[in-house]
């Protein structure tokens, strides 16, 4: 039997909702394949599905490949936990959702969320809510020379700049709880009912927060996957290496590094090669930010109160 090509948009106790390649309209049921065993199929995944895709009532088919991934964002509990989780595959773009005020934001969290995104192969967007309640906030100067496209996605501010960047693209959104994340999502996607739990499309059960799930943006402009509140974000499965090859114009030069450079430089590495780039001072001071964040186990990222 021929497989048709889909991608997973949620997934639900042993089942994964997909919507076929040939049509993205209708949404089908799958299981995975006895012969997978346990390969892990996260939201994002392009599988290969055999059986019945007539997306009826109580059919199911068989996912019995997962193409290779060209993009993965993940991140661990804490900085000490060895276990890398998947948050969604193949999305082009991350959607750093961030408060002004009500939670206060955290450079830290995004400085982290960068770093998982540029090491994932991911485009970071930097998605700032509640400007009303801080419209004087400069949050956003700390990510001036890291060129970050930053966008405002309140209540209050208006959808098309948001829609512009996520046309045509998969992207996942990540924040905190009570930044305005679903809220946003639910304008996004008026059927989308995130906050109310309601069915995604497929599954046995509902979704609710506890879990990501890809939705079509209104005339098949593309994708959102709403990712659940975060309460860590732990980076125990990245480097100091992974980080600076994730930019191509900095790359090269960590090759002339001395053995066991973090690339933090002086007093910590006074021979990094990072500082003998010509013009590039305030570019290279921006990135060893993300660096430092690999090294800030700071309670925030736990789920817990910070002074």
């Amino acid at each position: 039997m021929d497989a048709e090509r889909a991608m997973v948009f949620s997934v639900d106790r042993g089942r994964w909702g997909c919507v076929l390649d040939s049509d993205p309209e209708r949404p089908i049921v799958t299981m995975r394949a006895r012969e997978l065993g346990r390969t892990p199929i996260v939201v994002g995944d392009q599988v290969d599905v055999v059986g019945d895709v007539s997306g009826k009532p109580d059919s199911l088919a068989r996912i019995v490949r997962v193409a290779d991934r060209s993009t993965v964002l993940r991140r661990t509990a804490d900085d000490t936990d060895p276990f890398e989780r998947v948050v969604v595959a193949n999305a082009e773009q991350l959607f750093i959702v961030v408060a002004l005020a009500d939670p206060p934001p955290r450079t830290g969290f995004v400085e982290r969320a960068m770093v998982a995104a540029y090491v994932g192969g991911l485009q970071p967007i930097l998605c700032l809510t509640k400007h009303d309640l801080d419209a004087e906030s400069e949050f956003a100067d700390a990510f001036e020379d890291l060129d970050l496209t930053i966008v405002y996605g309140g209540i209050e501010d208006p959808l098309d700049p948001v829609l512009d960047l996520l046309t045509g693209k998969l992207t996942a959104f990540i924040g905190h709880s009570g930044v305005g994340k679903s809220t946003l999502v639910n304008r996004l996607v008026p059927d989308a009912y995130r906050a109310v739990g309601e069915v995604s499309g497929v599954g046995k059960g509902r979704h609710t927060s506890t879990q990501s799930v890809a939705l079509p943006l209104p005339d098949g402009g593309g994708w959102v996957v709403d990712t659940p509140g975060i309460r860590s974000f732990g980076l125990a499965h990245i480097t100091p290496d992974d980080v600076i090859k994730a930019f191509s114009d900095l790359a090269e030069a960590i090759e002339d590094c001395p053995r066991g450079c973090t690339h933090l430089g002086p007093p910590a590495d006074p021979e990094c090669a990072l500082d003998l780039l010509p013009g590039k001072e305030r570019r290279v001071a921006a990135i060893r930010l993300l660096l430092n964040a690999i090294n800030t186990n700071d309670p925030w990222f736990r789920g817990q109160s910070s002074s």
